[in-house]
């Protein structure tokens, strides 16, 4: 019996250090597929570099809210929004916008559907705590996913926050953060691994990797990255700046 491994990223933000050391334990499991969900860019200091990594690492990238919004940021938007959007080449700009909503991958008879926050919008929020109704708005086919058959499990990102949930038969996973996670502050992925038969075992399995905080907080420092003072107690602490005192 050969089964497959996929791993899948999200929420890398600029943290170029945290990128390297995760991609860098992929390699040496030995896993060659790896799915990104997004938010590549933006709140870290090295948006370009982390989006021309992905591009290369990555097997398919699906667009998250900062892909969405921050490559069309006005040039009379706020400065701090200004100086991610600068820090971004033209192409990755236009790469990002370009990003599909959502992709379904098939392992061991099951339909895996994978986007960034929620089957409604990469902009509508679905956290760890939340209620039946949105547990099962996130298996359903929108504008977003399109028409097809349901999936059977669901992987997303954006919250920061890995969790696993199954209810009904239906699993709901959360891959948590490679760059800014806010559960615990080492970078967060998912390997997947199951088979081409229904019969084949299925697997969510998820990876802590330590990473140099210190490094990264300061190339950001040196960069006189806008919010870097909020950013880096995120990064020691995985408290939210919004709940920082």
């Amino acid at each position: 019996m050969s089964l497959e491994r996929i791993a899948l990223i999200a929420d890398v933000h600029g943290n170029l250090t945290a990128l390297d050391t995760v991609l860098e334990d992929i390699r040496r499991r030995g896993i060659t597929r790896i799915v990104n969900l997004g938010d590549t860019a933006g709140k870290g200091p090295r948006g370009e570099a982390a989006v021309q990594r992905c591009r290369a690492a990555c097997e398919v990238s699906v667009r998250g809210n900062w892909d969405d919004f921050l490559p069309s940021i006005p040039d009379d938007g706020p400065a701090e929004m200004l100086w991610w959007r600068d820090e971004l080449s033209p192409s990755s700009r236009a790469w990002l916008g370009a990003l599909p909503l959502s992709v379904d991958i098939a392992l061991s008879g099951r339909r895996i559907r994978l986007f960034h926050a929620s089957a409604q919008s990469p902009h509508v929020r679905v956290h760890h705590r939340h209620t039946p109704e949105q547990f099962s708005a996130m298996f359903e086919a929108t504008e977003m996913t399109g028409d097809g058959p349901l999936p059977d499990v669901v992987g997303y990102a954006d919250i920061h926050d890995a969790y696993i949930e199954t209810n009904d038969g239906r699993t709901l996973f959360n891959v948590g953060s490679v760059g800014n996670p806010l559960d615990t502050p080492v970078s967060s992925y998912v390997v997947l691994e199951g088979g081409a038969s229904a019969d084949d075992p299925f697997a969510v399995q998820f990876v802590r990797v330590p990473y140099d905080i210190e490094a990264e907080i300061a190339v950001a420092e040196s960069l006189d990255m806008p919010t870097t003072d909020v950013w880096s107690i995120e990064l020691r602490t995985a408290v939210f700046r919004g709940r920082q005192s």
